[in-house]
């Protein structure tokens, strides 16, 4: 197997049997791999019989779905291209993104035949599989789950499913590509609309005086209700994303999407005033804990994470002197540098005069609560009544 990569300090890092994210158990496979001669690192494309594309696919300015990292791989691949080999799109995708691909590849190489020109026939098979995995469990995910697999051809789903029955014990169902691409975009989408309606219900019980954590576990006694957790808004790279490729296609009809959205993006915007509120009822000048930058609990992923956006507007206000507080990464983001200490969690509990809980690491549950004192306590993850 080779991973090609544009970083080389990447490939560097994956040829010596090291990682670069934090992933359970995925730095002894890795090491074991490459030891074993399975696996190597490349930033130059090499044949091979199956090209596997799992790049970024962010947005532009105005939500406006960004294909260019999907189309920079496509030219990447094609010179090396030949007859038989099957290409996968596995980056969650804007519906028509596949189609996209296989149009630049076939530019590329106007010597090869693909889906659209030749259909079942064509010298080159393209297909769309979205990942399915959750960070923090994904060796176990990428085996068990089932994943959904549309082909542009019948040939081309039948291609792709004989790869991944090599190594997943879940389903694989056919489908045709948009609807695969769909189908990610989906389940994102479900996600983003609860986690709103969570996050709704905590601005509302805010003021008007209710626990939220206990008005949720009340509600979820009834056998038929289940509302997720509120938190400081929604991170990641899928559902913080996603649910605007849905948006974008259908600007219309996707009201409550949109709405939803909205919401969650809008959580972080309400946390930093609600902490500058408590910084001004302070006397003198006052540190504030920012208990977490990843996007979810227990991994080291910044990317679109609401707390790292809720720091970063804390400590670019003048207001307060911030503390961050990240136990899985080594050194600060960019954004953050010269505007905020990386301190740990103990330090940081010990200096501050606010502490505000923005992910609900397992690490912090070694804090000892007698160790708060007086100090403000703000929790925006939940944490002192789930962390514990």
């Amino acid at each position: 197997m080779i991973g090609l990569d544009v970083n080389l300090a990447v490939v560097e890092s994956i040829n010596r049997g090291e990682t670069h994210i934090v992933e359970p158990d995925l730095d002894a496979v890795v090491r074991m791999a490459v030891a074993d001669g399975y696996l190597r690192a490349t930033t130059l494309a090499e044949p091979a019989d199956v090209f596997v594309v799992a790049v970024p696919t962010p947005f532009r300015d105005g939500h406006i779905p960004d294909l260019s990292y999907i189309e920079a791989a496509s030219r990447t691949i094609a010179p090396v291209l030949r007859p038989g080999n099957l290409v996968i799109l596995e980056s969650t995708s804007p519906v028509g993104a596949t189609e996209a691909m296989a149009e630049w590849l076939a530019a590329a190489r106007p010597d090869l035949t693909f889906p659209a020109s030749r259909g079942a026939d064509s010298d080159i098979r393209i297909a769309h599989c979205p990942e399915r995995v959750l960070p923090g469990n994904v060796l176990r995910e990428l085996v068990q789950n089932d994943r959904v697999i549309g082909g542009l051809t019948a040939r081309c789903s039948e291609a792709a499913v004989a790869l991944y029955r090599i190594f997943v014990e879940g389903e694989c169902m056919v489908t045709d590509a948009r609807t695969a691409e769909m189908c990610k975009l989906t389940e994102n989408s479900f996600r983003d609309v609860n986690i709103a309606f969570a996050n709704e219900l905590s601005l509302i019980c805010d003021g008007i005086g209710v626990d939220v954590w206990e008005l949720i576990r009340l509600a979820n006694r009834h056998p038929r209700v289940n509302i997720l957790q509120p938190g400081p808004g929604v991170g990641g790279h899928c559902i913080a994303v996603d649910p605007w490729f849905i948006v974008h296609s259908s600007p219309g009809t996707a009201r409550l999407i949109r709405s939803a959205r909205e919401v969650n993006d809008g959580k972080p915007h309400w946390v930093v005033e609600r902490v500058r509120t408590l910084v001004a009822e302070q006397a003198g000048r006052v540190k504030v804990a920012c208990m977490g930058l990843a996007f979810k609990p227990n991994i080291d992923d910044l990317r679109e994470s609401p707390a790292l956006d809720i720091c970063l507007a804390l400590a670019s206000t003048g207001d307060c002197e911030v503390l961050a507080v990240e136990p899985h990464i080594e050194e600060l983001p960019g954004q953050l540098e010269g505007k905020a200490p990386l301190v740990s969690a103990e330090q940081a509990v010990r200096e501050a005069d606010i502490v505000v809980f923005l992910v609900n690491h397992s690490a912090f549950r070694a804090l000892p609560r007698d160790g708060f004192g007086d100090k403000v306590l703000f929790d925006a993850c939940g944490f002192l009544r789930n962390g514990a």
